[in-house]
């Protein structure tokens, strides 16, 4: 695969990466994410002037939830060089497979793609958008690769190993923030309905009234749990209304932040059970198909904002 020269420094994989079970994987998917993300510059660097584009934007659901050409060419760039490596492999992508219902996750071998999250913001020409390849082993996300072609970051993780922005370790362990110093990320989603969007404006106005420090909506899921694992933001969260995320809005960036430290769980339950007094006793693994999520760089901040976003 041919890239520029400045990118191809990021070829470079950390060896316990390539050393891992999933090694093989993770070298087939960085040169896809960022050869995907190389294929999104143009229209990045050309938005709002002479040079502009056209980018045959269609909707899907509804008129707030776009598809662009390069979302379309990306997963079929993705998911032909997977099938040729990995033939027996299940792929679910979102722009072919994901258009609806997601497809089940089995324990099949499976990649979950999105070609690029945060659509909304690239057409625009915003920078806050990415590439995401994930991939699961026995029903369990356990490999993330995240490029953003903006920023030129490349996110890599896996289970058991470790998580890593451009070659280097990430942590959000050293991270002691309460709710008072808190920034937390939001999304509006693409529900339009009165009772969808009282619910998550409550959901904010509640913790804004609490004191948390900022708020923040960047409109990439896949980013803004990138940025919890590496401690640009403390919390996350989504499911209030109709605005929850898609598996491959979680799938990738879920290792990066498992293996950085941080707690992700669904935001109003199935994914840990409670004492009497509500304190967490048995943490299960987050479900990518959850319809909400709250995750954050560590568990007091996460329930803290937990029962403020619900009003407990």
């Amino acid at each position: 695969m041919s890239l520029p020269l400045y990118l191809e420094y990021k070829l470079n994989i950390p060896d316990d990466l390539l050393a891992g079970t999933y090694g093989s994987e993770m070298k087939v998917a960085v040169p896809l994410a960022i050869q995907a993300g190389f294929n999104m510059k143009p229209h990045l660097d050309s938005k709002g002037t002479f040079c502009s584009k056209n980018m045959d934007i269609r909707t899907k659901a509804n008129p707030a939830d776009l598809c662009s050409i390069v979302d379309t060419q990306n997963e079929e760039l993705i998911t032909q060089a997977i099938h040729n490596e990995f033939p027996d492999h299940v792929i679910i992508g979102e722009e072919n497979t994901g258009v609806n219902t997601p497809v089940p996750l089995t324990k099949q071998p499976t990649w979950i793609i999105d070609p690029i999250d945060g659509t909304t913001n690239f057409v625009s020409g915003g920078p806050m958008s990415c590439v995401s390849i994930g991939f699961c082993y026995d029903g369990h996300p356990v490999m993330g690769v995240v490029y953003s072609p903006a920023t030129d970051e490349l996110y890599l993780a896996m289970t058991g190993v470790a998580a890593y922005r451009n070659g280097v370790q990430i942590s959000s362990k050293q991270n002691n923030v309460t709710l008072t110093t808190a920034v937390v990320a939001f999304g509006f989603g693409t529900s339009r309905s009165n009772s969808d969007i009282d619910l998550m404006l409550n959901g904010v106005k509640r913790l804004l009234k609490s004191g948390c420090r900022a708020m923040r909506c960047y409109g990439s899921g896949v980013l803004e749990l990138c940025y919890v694992a590496s401690g640009r933001i403390d919390v996350v969260y989504t499911g209030m209304g109709g605005e929850g995320w898609k598996p491959w809005d979680y799938c990738a960036a879920m290792v990066v932040v498992e293996e950085a430290g941080a707690i992700i769980q669904s935001l109003k339950g199935n994914s840990h059970e409670f004492n009497v007094d509500g304190s967490i006793i048995i943490d299960k693994n987050f479900d990518i198909y959850s319809k909400s999520m709250i995750c954050g760089v560590n568990r007091t901040v996460v329930e803290e904002c937990r029962r403020i976003i619900l009003d407990q």
